[in-house]
């Protein structure tokens, strides 16, 4: 399987290109920004996106996604729950001081059990809101990879504070879904660095497991 990771836009969001390297189709997951970064990705290694994946609809994980759905033809999926936020692009980016993004909106809402394929690849939906009524994580167990956007970090976890945030939310997420998978799965982060489910249930400050080994 072909996955590069990327960090787009001046927040840094973590995007992957992820490829069939046999059919050559692909998921796209998170391009918040820079999007001729990658289309270069996708054009280098000869992929056709299809399905283009948000796992929650603050701008610097959807602020890429219609321009990248204009040059690929590629379908928008997202959880419905995080459509009030797709719809306030205009005061995210002014909170942060971005141009405004145009709203792709969702072509197939993305729930809790769907499986999204392309080619050999399955990637699939684990809801886990929190950091957004509407986040949603996508486990691939084939690769043994869980990319989380912004409920799981190294060492943290996503910020419960915005608009929609839910702190017992997201520990239920992430003990409930993400601390159930196997502990060798490799988390991809919506910001930062790589982790693994067994450091996170061991380590992680915010959010540990009763009777984990510190």
């Amino acid at each position: 399987m072909i996955h590069e990771v990327l960090a787009v836009g001046p927040l840094a969001c973590n995007c992957s290109v992820i490829g069939d390297e046999v059919s050559r189709e692909a998921i796209v997951i998170d391009p918040g920004d820079d999007v001729s970064e990658i289309l270069g990705i996708i054009a280098r290694n000869q992929l056709t996106v299809k399905m283009i994946v948000i796992t929650h609809a603050h701008i610097d994980h959807i602020g890429g996604a219609q321009k990248l759905r204009a040059h690929t033809g590629a379908p928008v999926y997202m959880h419905a729950a995080d459509s009030f936020l797709a719809d306030q692009l205009a005061m995210q980016a002014a909170w942060v001081g971005m141009e405004t993004p145009e709203n792709p909106g969702i072509d197939t809402p993305a729930k809790e059990g769907d499986v999204l394929r392309a080619g050999s690849i399955e990637a699939h939906v684990l809801e886990t809101p929190g950091h957004t009524p509407g986040s949603i994580s996508l486990y691939l167990p084939l690769e043994s990879k869980v990319i989380a956007g912004d409920t799981l970090f190294r060492d943290s976890i996503g910020r419960t504070d915005l608009p929609g945030g839910d702190a017992a939310g997201i520990a239920r997420s992430i003990r409930g879904k993400l601390y159930t998978l196997p502990d060798d799965t490799i988390v991809i982060p919506g910001h930062g660095d790589l982790t693994s489910i067994a450091r996170e249930k061991r380590s992680n400050p915010f959010v540990r497991l009763q009777g984990a080994r510190l």
